[in-house]
């Protein structure tokens, strides 16, 4: 075994390689664009070297720049997890010439299968069936449209070289079929640099199912059984899940034999996958192999109990497959769903952002969390927005999936767009949950899986309410111990007044909707008004931010994310968002002139949170102005330095006042 490894990759798949070689005893190696100096990966790794800049053509596809690397840091191998170089035979060739051992298949395996029509012409010698199809090497127009018409529509159209969907079409007359060629020829080219396409019989409602397989320097190949991976938007796969469900024991072993036959026939090494596509009569057609580590692999892991990666070491340092085809068996079930920074209802377009907030389930025997952010990272526009991977394993299907949904509804994540409440949805669905998976679920359970959001329900209301009355509470704390006379009662937040009842005005915009609370102050907490009639809350904030709430009576936790005006309240099912509209500091903001802040209306001063010389952010609390029976929080429109106080609590503020005035400065 090779004592030194560097990944030549980022992310999730960079930390998931490095902790099982740690485990092993290898030191290991990261490396880095501009854009992840402070990722995870980096930090995990034993040393780290920096590659380039943020775009991936610039890193983490340059060849000489992980050369370098690996050199420099006197790495014996290299891991290229998914994506980027782990496909590429130039990279492996490289690394052979360099002498550096290339963790993954032999050159001339990943060239032939990096080949669409190439692999298929190969595996039609070798038995394993194939898609009815066109996959010769006259790329003419009218070759290719003369092949759509014997194949019969609808057809498939899409390229020979790469994957992900890209310079795909699916063509269902021949009206359709010169512009679809067209199409894909572009794209085609614009991914991959190759404009050859392969025509195929476009099957409706097919089953996606690949097998895991594995073969060592020795001859032996083995497969580690099947995921099914037929949910997929955009043809990316979102959720995938291992074994497949229904799948008939005479059915597998028939798809082990081929995916065994399809490695054996290019003389494979190492860890690679063979994708089928399954028809609903029971006859299943060889779509392509994957010449590396599948981003889905912790599913079959979950049901075999082996590490994947550490048969990947092993076998690229020459030792023989741990484990023969007898000694494998399939142990429960395992789902994994991918956590992506992206907008479902936007036709999953991409988000970028900073993580404000990111919390995952317990990790455990039955749940796993693979990623590579943590709370304050950025998912920026250089590369993939997954966020982590979610695996669920038990015993059976069933149970493994109550263990999905319970984790969904667990994670949570603030600052970005995410397909969280769609996963959600997905798991909960009757269709799902029979095993009546294809690559059209999406599409046919539309309605119930893009639901519109509804309105935040009065115990949301009560939370984040609640969460905004302790966080006055804690101002006012804090305020009171830098105060004279922290006994005064203008330090309070229990709604004190003088001949006044005792209460709090909270306006919360949710969506185009306006929601107007008023809570009185009671001495065990407060009463809220509601439409559905008055409601006793209280609570009290963990030191990790869960906040445990008696709503009537009804105790409960939840997490409420406060970021900027927004309150996010999570714990209670799908999130909800909500922004706490103030429109006295609004209208106080905007006043803000020559340095100076003004009183947006005529009020009472009830609570001053700052005093001179004290500098404070954008958005900090000032202090409190009560009018019209509704109190407002004055906040600061921008960073600065407090300069003078002209109104102390208690004090009548005229509207345009002068409340306080910031230093300037510049001038001193």
């Amino acid at each position: 075994m090779f004592d030194s490894l560097l990944i030549a990759n980022r992310g999730e798949i960079a930390c998931r390689v490095i902790r099982t070689a740690r485990r092993l005893g290898i030191r290991t190696i990261a490396v880095y664009s501009e854009a992840d100096a402070r990722s995870r990966h980096v930090a995990m790794a034993d040393r780290a070297v920096a590659i380039g800049p943020a775009p991936a053509r610039e890193s983490y596809l340059s060849i000489a720049a992980v050369l370098k690397a690996a050199k420099e840091a006197g790495a014996q191998a290299i891991h290229p997890g998914y994506g980027f170089l782990s496909e590429n035979a130039d990279f492996a060739q490289a690394c052979q010439a360099a002498g550096i051992v290339f963790v993954g298949p032999p050159v001339e395996a990943i060239r032939i299968m990096g080949s669409k029509s190439e692999s298929k012409r190969l595996m039609e010698k070798a038995g394993v069936p194939l898609v009815p199809g066109y996959h010769g090497t006259d790329q003419s127009d009218a070759t290719l449209a003369e092949a759509a018409r014997a194949i019969g529509f609808p057809v498939l159209v899409k390229a020979s070289a790469g994957g992900g969907g890209k310079g795909m079409r699916v063509v269902r007359e021949v009206q359709g079929l010169a512009e679809a060629i067209a199409g894909a020829r572009r794209e085609a080219k614009a991914a991959f640099g190759d404009d050859s396409l392969l025509v195929e019989k476009y099957l409706d409602r097919p089953r996606h199912v690949e097998i895991q397989i594995f073969a060592d320097g020795q001859g032996r190949v083995v497969h580690l059984f099947e995921r099914d991976c037929s949910l997929q938007r955009r043809h990316q796969k979102v959720i995938e899940e291992a074994p497949a469900p229904g799948l008939d024991p005479n059915l597998r072993a028939s798809m082990g034999r081929a995916a065994v036959a399809a490695a054996a026939a290019v003389g494979y090494v190492g860890a690679g996958t063979v994708e089928f596509l399954k028809a609903a009569d029971g006859s299943f057609y060889f779509i392509e192999m994957n010449t590396r580590l599948q981003v889905e692999h912790p599913v079959t892991e979950m049901i075999t109990g082996q590490d994947l990666v550490e048969w990947q070491l092993r076998v690229a340092a020459g030792e023989p497959l741990p484990l023969q085809q007898n000694e494998l068996a399939i142990k429960g079930h395992a789902f994994e769903a991918r956590i992506y920074a992206e907008d479902p209802a936007r036709d999953f377009l991409p988000a970028t952002g900073r993580l404000v907030h990111l919390r995952p389930p317990t990790e455990g025997p039955h749940v796993r969390v693979d990623t590579g952010v943590g709370s304050g990272d950025e998912i920026s526009i250089h590369y993939d927005p997954m966020i982590a991977k979610l695996i669920c394993w038990d015993a059976d299907r069933n149970r493994a999936l109550q263990r999905l949904k319970a984790a969904l509804a667990d994670y949570q994540v603030v600052g970005v767009a995410t397909n969280l409440a769609f996963l959600g949805s997905v798991a909960a669905h009757p269709a799902f949950a029979e095993g009546a998976v294809d690559t059209g679920f999406f599409e046919r359970h539309k309605a119930d899986l893009f639901p519109e959001p509804g309105p935040a329900s009065e115990r949301v209301l009560a939370l984040a309410s609640l969460d905004v009355l302790l966080e006055r509470a804690a101002e006012a704390e804090a305020a009171a111990r830098q105060s004279s006379d922290p006994h005064s009662p203008w330090h309070t937040t229990s709604g004190w007044r003088l001949n006044d009842d005792n209460h709090h005005v909270l306006i919360f915009k949710d969506g185009a909707t306006e929601h107007r609370l008023t809570l009185h102050y009671r001495p065990q907490g407060w009463v809220m008004d509601l439409p559905s009639g008055p409601l006793r809350v209280n609570g009290v904030l963990d030191a990790d931010g869960t906040l445990r709430a008696d709503l009537g009576g009804i105790r409960l936790a939840a997490t409420v994310i406060r970021h900027g005006d927004e309150r996010v309240v999570m714990g209670l099912g799908p999130s909800h968002r909500l922004i706490l509209f103030d429109p006295a500091a609004q209208a106080a903001e905007s006043e803000a002139q020559g340095g100076s802040l003004v009183a947006p209306m005529p009020g009472k001063v009830t609570q001053v949170f700052v005093k001179a010389g004290d500098r404070v952010a954008r958005g900090a609390p000032l202090l409190v102005i009560e009018a019209m029976k509704m109190e407002h929080t004055i906040r600061a429109p921008a960073d600065g330095v407090v300069a003078k106080l002209n109104f102390a609590p208690g004090d009548q503020a005229s509207d345009g006042d002068v409340l306080l005035a910031f230093a300037d400065e510049e001038g001193g």
